[in-house]
């Protein structure tokens, strides 16, 4: 067999066994395999690979590799016996610069457009750039450096320098840029991009050390007129600073006035030079060397380009070509820096003037069609309103301005919150297989469509009795649902984050009646949804319509069931085995018209006046039944001895001695076809009958009148009277 008996008293299989092992065998080969991959990752995958032609030569051999990364490892552990300078006999620890990067936490690629720290770097080297452009012709010009303290300007230009070249080694080969459409953040990718642009070049100048001419020359500040061209980050500073800014119009009106500032600057100094070259005092036209020489060049420069007049004359050639050249600038250069003046202030205030513009429209054609004062107050007071609410007339053209999805995204961040409190699109409004709410999409969609209006104190949202076809969602401000006899009862205030009419979107019929006023209790925005904007909607989405359905059924059955009532007392005893009883119907009650038992005889005596009327209108079917017996009862009548009958009938009835009260009792049932027949009309050919004296009265037997067929044929039917004696108890 092929099962053996171990020392244990356990069974196995033989051929289980083998195969078991072998897999054992084959999983720690693989283990191995792997773990060799793990220390090695240049070696191949364990899979089988194609064989390699004889001409190739066979790989290096993996120990060198090997060898090079136990190399790499001893050299990487021990990173701080290679950094320590000697200083002073003394032996100081010195960190790697890789270590300062990582400590900066500076990354790896910068996006110039959305990262601030990169914004608060460029203002820092426009700082730097600013110094420059201001107290590098300062310095040249006006004997303010001294050999005193030109160690402190020369501690600001090194700072300054320092500004521009962590700018050119550290920040700018990180930017990000695009090609072709794409965020390129490769840092060889950006490093060339950076290094091929102008820009590049600008830099690399503006750090030349051009100081070193400072040993020869002597410590002239136009040695270094090169750092006033790192004139691209200055500009860069502005745009980036304008596009975070929440007013960006203030910052822009700054700019352009540092602009004339400068100009005048440079003015000044010019005229400073001028003096200096035809001689301090020479003349009346240049400066004459007292008070702060600064100041009193600035003054004359802003004089000459602003062309006040009031100076003295040019007397020499070199003096009135230097005087007409200003002029001609000044001209030029004023004209364009107010005319940039007045384009930032009319950019900054387009939107105010626009609604003054529509305000002054919309009151001139009030005027002209001689429009109430009231209403016209009421017109100016929305404008005002709604300016100094949100800025603008209208969102939506600003808006529209946009692609979709911006303006998706604005509106999710600004409306999502407020109709996700609308129990018709909740999803939890709904249980069953509606559990998983209406399509995200279809709510952006409706997003999207939403309109904000602005009611005024005391404007009617809604009116009682008008037909719904809008959802209202209050936006700003407080609304009030008036009801009572007379409509003005405050039944609710709704505020901010409130909806109403919401059922008015899916009712059936074209919507459904208000039951209440709704008026703004002061300045109120609503956002607005319509009934037909809905189903346009709704169209493309087919399976939120009938859910849509399904939960304003809901929501309607739940907002018409009645306030629950006082708790209902159980019944004590064996009442309370047969379970409580039921309300009477209303309309039961209004028949009975009152409770208990006169109720019920007011109901019996509208029975018994019923049975008395005789219908005044009777159908066909009952006026050819009622001809028909008429006739058989006139044939019957002429073949019978009337005389017998009515012999028969004055003698039961003669005995009669005392009056009856036949009202008040009711008829025999055998008696009852009897007066029909009496009533009957009579036909044409048959002549009126003087009517038979009844005599009235009480008696014991009975009156039986009866039909039966003739037994002759065609004769129709005979007519029998029998009276009996009624039997004693």
């Amino acid at each position: 067999s092929t099962q053996k008996k171990t020392p244990q008293g356990f069974q196995t299989n033989e051929y289980a066994d083998a195969q078991l092992q072998e897999i054992v065998r084959k999983m720690r080969e693989r283990a191995t395999v792997y773990k060799e991959k793990l220390k090695d990752p240049v070696l191949s995958s364990p899979e089988g690979s194609p064989t390699a032609s004889p001409s190739k030569k066979k790989p290096p051999p993996p120990p060198k590799e090997e060898k090079k990364e136990e190399k790499k490892e001893e050299a990487e552990a021990k990173p701080e016996e290679d950094h320590y300078c000697d200083m002073l006999c003394c032996k100081f620890k010195k960190a790697p610069l890789k270590k300062y990067m990582t400590y900066l936490q500076l990354p790896d690629s910068i996006d110039s457009y959305t990262d601030r720290r990169y914004v608060a770097w460029l203002m820092l080297v426009t700082v730097a750039y600013n110094w420059n452009c201001w107290f590098i012709p300062l310095r040249f010009v006006f004997p303010y450096q001294t050999s005193s303290n030109t160690v402190y300007w020369l501690a600001i230009d090194i700072i300054c320098d320092v500004c521009y070249l962590c700018d050119l080694l550290v920040f700018q080969p990180r930017v990000q840029f695009l090609k072709g459409g794409d965020i390129i953040s490769d840092k060889v990718e950006m490093k060339k991009y950076y290094h091929s642009s102008v820009k590049f070049r600008l830099d690399v100048i503006s750090v030349l050390p051009f100081e070193v001419l400072y040993f020869f020359f002597g410590f002239n500040p136009a040695f270094r007129a090169n750092k006033m061209l790192k004139h691209n980050t200055f500009f860069e500073f502005n745009d980036r600073l304008e596009a975070i800014l929440d007013k960006a119009y203030i910052y822009r009106v700054i700019r352009t006035t540092g602009y004339l500032l400068f100009i005048l600057h440079i003015n000044a100094c010019l005229y400073y030079w001028a003096s200096d070259y035809e001689g301090l005092g020479s003349t009346r036209w240049v400066y004459d060397g007292q008070g702060n020489m600064y100041l009193r060049c600035y003054y004359w420069a802003v004089r000459t380009l602003i062309t006040i007049g009031g100076l003295p004359e040019p007397q020499t050639l070199f003096e009135i070509i230097f005087q007409l050249l200003n002029f001609f600038l000044g001209v030029f250069v004023f004209s364009s820096l107010i005319g940039q003046m007045r384009d930032v202030i009319g950019a900054a205030t387009a939107g105010q003037n626009y609604y003054r513009s529509c305000m002054d429209n919309t009151v001139s054609y009030m005027n002209t069609y001689s429009i109430p004062k009231v209403v016209q107050n009421r017109v100016r007071t929305w404008y005002e309103y709604t300016w100094d609410s949100q800025g603008m007339l209208d969102e939506s053209e600003l808006l529209e301005q946009m692609p979709t999805k911006m303006q998706l995204a604005i509106a999710i961040d600004v409306n999502f919150a407020i109709v996700n409190k609308v129990d018709l699109f909740k999803a939890s409004t709904f249980t069953g297989e509606c559990s998983n709410g209406c399509d995200t999409q279809m709510i952006y969609d409706m997003l999207l469509r939403l309109k904000s209006i602005v009611y005024l104190p005391g404007d009617f949202v809604c009116k009682k009795g008008e037909i719904g076809r809008e959802m209202y969602i209050i936006k700003q401000g407080e609304v009030q649902v008036l009801g009572g006899p007379d409509g003005t009862k405050v039944l609710v205030t709704l505020r901010a984050g409130a909806v109403f009419g919401e059922i008015s979107l899916l009712a059936a019929g074209g919507g459904n009646r208000r039951t209440a006023n709704v008026v703004a209790h002061g300045f109120a925005n609503l956002f607005i949804l319509d009934k037909k904007t809905l189903n346009e909607i709704l169209v493309h989405y087919p399976d939120s319509e009938k859910l849509l359905m399904k939960k304003a059924k809901v929501l309607l059955k739940e907002k018409g069931k009645p306030a629950p009532g006082p708790p209902v007392q159980q019944p004590r005893g064996l009442a309370g085995l047969f379970g409580q009883k039921q309300e009477t119907p209303k309309l039961f009650k209004a028949m009975l018209g009152g409770k208990g038992k006169a109720g019920l005889a007011r109901l019996l005596q509208l029975k018994r006046e019923r049975d008395i009327q005789v219908t005044p209108q009777k159908t066909e079917k009952q006026k050819q039944r009622k001809s028909k017996q008429t006739k058989i009862l006139q044939e019957s009548k002429d073949k019978i001895d009337l005389t017998k009958t009515l012999k028969a009938s004055d003698l039961i009835l003669s005995e009669a001695e005392k009056p009856a009260q036949e009202e008040k009792k009711p008829l025999e049932p055998a008696a009852s076809p009897a007066p029909p027949a009496q009533k009957e009309e009579p036909n044409a050919d048959t002549k009126p009958k003087p009517p038979a004296v009844m005599h009235r009265g009480t008696t014991n037997e009975s009156l039986i009148i009866s039909m039966s067929p003739s037994p002759t044929a065609g004769e129709g039917e005979i007519l029998k009277v029998e009276a009996k004696e009624k039997k004693r108890k």
